[in-house]
């Protein structure tokens, strides 16, 4: 039967390290309500792989007329194939989740990398609509970017590894390289410089940031060095790619003018004659990626609905 009726829901889920936050989205891409569970990480890739199944089952259970499911996953991800390769946090490999949402559900399924889909959502339909040449960099336990040139998305899987550039901190990342934009600026390497500094015990970028205002000046070197460094990996990038416009998102993001202010700054003074990007904050929040699997939900609708139309065609 081919589909005409466009109405009914899709749900979608955005699996994180930390936490996995879905929703269930209209026709008309309204949020009907969200939804959040832990990412049981420490039980080993399995069981995150389980828990993901089993958040998509409750889902299903709040709405009646579900049409299609969106997952999007960190890590080294295929989209055409819909295998999540491979995810230092979560420690999978080869997991092929889209066959298996589709065979334990029997809907469509759209399947794609977090920040990818993030960046999707910005441009559709937060911060970056209608701009071309764009960067979506969200920031929290780790760095990466969703790249838009001439308006089109650059899907290779191993692009947009900006917390990966060497910014010179000399400190050793967990992939194994020395000096990566990773180890100076994310939430947890913001608080790990200033422990060591400090002696404190503080987790995430939060309370070091609470302190910089409070006039703590260690605390406002380790806040400094996180918006050089950005800075540093952002210049390369302008160079490269001139984007228009960069969307920061992700944790970090919700310091906003305490980050973008001085990020700008720091950008146009390292890139002379280059014409600066516009450098703003994410309109969609923490919610971008899994609003990003809800558009690639209807995606995926859409396209069984058309191999449907040409089957029904051929026959």
């Amino acid at each position: 039967m081919i589909e005409t009726d466009w109405s009914g829901h899709v749900i979608a889920l955005d699996v994180g390290g930390t936490a996995m936050k879905g929703a269930i989205l209209s026709s008309d891409n309204t949020v009907e309500s969200l939804h959040r569970w832990p990412t049981p990480r420490k039980d080993g890739p399995d069981a995150v792989v389980n828990a993901v199944v089993a958040a998509i089952d409750e889902l299903l259970e709040h709405t009646k007329d579900a049409r299609a499911v969106g997952i999007v996953v960190p890590g080294l991800v295929d989209d055409h194939t819909g295998v999540a390769l491979f995810s230092e946090n979560i420690g999978w490999r080869d997991v092929p989740f889209r066959q298996i949402v589709e065979d334990h559900t029997g809907l469509p399924v759209g399947f794609g990398h977090d920040v990818r889909a993030g960046g999707l959502a910005e441009r559709v339909m937060g911060a970056a609509v209608g701009i071309d040449d764009v960067l979506f960099m969200p920031i929290g336990t780790g760095i990466s970017g969703a790249m838009y040139i001439g308006g089109r998305m650059m899907e290779n899987k191993y692009a947009g590894e900006i917390g990966h550039l060497d910014v010179g901190s000399g400190d050793l990342c967990a992939c194994g390289a020395i000096g990566c934009l990773e180890t100076v600026a994310t939430g947890p390497s913001i608080a790990r410089r200033y422990n060591a500094l400090t002696g404190a015990s503080v987790s995430g970028a939060k309370p070091v940031l609470d302190r910089m205002t409070d006039g703590d000046l260690i605390a406002v070197g380790v806040w400094d060095d996180a918006v050089e460094a950005l800075a540093t990996a952002l210049t390369s990038y302008v160079t490269l790619l001139s984007p228009e416009l960069i969307v920061v998102g992700g944790g970090l993001s919700a310091a906003g003018d305490l980050l973008l202010a001085p990020l700008r700054v720091a950008v146009e003074r390292r890139l002379g004659w280059q014409q600066p990007p516009r450098i703003v904050q994410a309109a969609l929040g923490d919610n971008a990626a899994c609003l990003g699997a809800a558009i690639l939900a209807s995606e995926s609708r859409r396209a069984a609905a058309s191999e449907a139309s040409r089957s029904t065609i051929r026959s």
